[in-house]
């Protein structure tokens, strides 16, 4: 994903769409507005940049099973008509067998040596080859769109909602990110699109972003295998057992973190926090591969919000919990 961003996105990054960021009322938008003004722009945005898909059509085609694909990831698995499992493994193979369609013709497209404008991430993936030589097969790249895919859909919007909450709260942080953004903007024409060295310059909204991140961070955090026995914090752990490591508690702790409840966006400045410390994207060998897509869609975001919108709180002294807690999707079915 770094090799697909970093070094080949001198095209323009495209804006958050005029009709999807006009909601809010006397020009302002509200922060409990905004889960859904990204769900309903997210997989489009996704399957342009992942897929080049950019027909509407298409992009139901693939959006509408793959909500049901994700709506019952984590429910009864009680494979039944009706229920929400069930509905999930439909939805999965109908977004597999959508993928393998738009692969094969985009593969095809490629050995005819085509003319084509595409420039994401399947075209690289059916050009990459391994260290044998090999291309990956058709399967093997829906497998790799459809992580990518699972990955980013709410976890985006969620952390992209942590931000705009937090520039809401805090005036002078929302002044500071305003400044660095209208700085950029004055750079570029009337409608110039941000580049991806323009997304590098943005190091005080990124800090906000990442502080945002530690202290209300997108995912809970993840399920490992231990590997060898050991000891923490009093407990021994056996090899082989089934572990859970938690975000908030490596990120709200004070050895690493002083005052850990503040937010302090200067904690990133230099060379930011110790390695493995700071982890909304997990670490090591499995961190998230969709980091620097997260990272260009939460700064496009910011530069185009902060910049039309004064941010206010639709609730001012609501309290965010961050225990680990059930989310229920509402569909009125089993």
């Amino acid at each position: 994903m770094d090799a697909f961003l970093l070094p080949g996105r001198k095209h323009g990054v495209g804006p958050v769409r005029p009709a999807e960021i006009r909601q809010g009322k006397d020009g302002k938008i509200l922060t409990g507005c905004v889960p859904n003004l990204l769900v309903g722009r997210e997989n489009g945005s996704i399957l342009r940049l992942f897929l080049n898909v950019v027909d509407v059509g298409d992009i139901k085609r693939l959006s509408d099973p793959f909500t049901l694909a994700t709506q019952g990831m984590f429910c009864v698995p009680i494979d039944l008509p009706g229920m929400a499992y069930n509905r999930a493994i439909r939805g999965g193979k109908m977004v597999r067998k959508e993928l393998i369609r738009i692969i094969h013709e985009r593969r095809k497209e490629l050995l005819e040596k085509k003319e084509t404008r595409h420039h994401d991430f399947l075209s690289k993936m059916l050009l990459v080859t391994d260290e044998n030589g090999q291309f990956c097969s058709e399967m093997e790249i829906s497998n790799n769109i459809i992580g990518l895919l699972v990955a980013s859909f709410d976890t985006t919007s969620s952390a992209v909602t942590s931000v705009v909450n937090y520039i809401a709260q805090l005036p002078h942080i929302y002044e500071e990110v305003l400044k660095e953004q209208m700085e950029i903007a004055k750079s570029k024409g009337p409608d110039e699109l941000l580049t991806w060295e323009d997304i590098e310059k943005m190091k005080y909204s990124w800090n906000v972003a990442r502080e945002s991140f530690r202290l209300t961070p997108p995912a809970q955090g993840a399920f490992r295998e231990t590997t060898t026995e050991f000891t923490y914090a009093g407990f021994t752990i056996p090899k082989g057992w089934k572990t859970f490591w938690t975000v908030h508690s490596s990120h709200k702790n004070p050895e690493y973190f002083p005052e850990p409840e503040k937010f302090d966006p200067s904690r990133f400045d230099g060379n930011g926090p110790p390695s493995y410390t700071f982890v909304p994207f997990g670490g090591g060998p499995r961190m998230c591969p969709g980091k620097e897509y997260a990272k260009l869609e939460v700064l496009v975001f910011m530069h185009n919000v902060v910049r039309r919108f004064k941010l206010e709180k639709a609730i001012p002294n609501q309290k965010v919990d961050d225990r680990l807690t059930v989310r229920l999707q509402p569909h009125g079915k089993p």
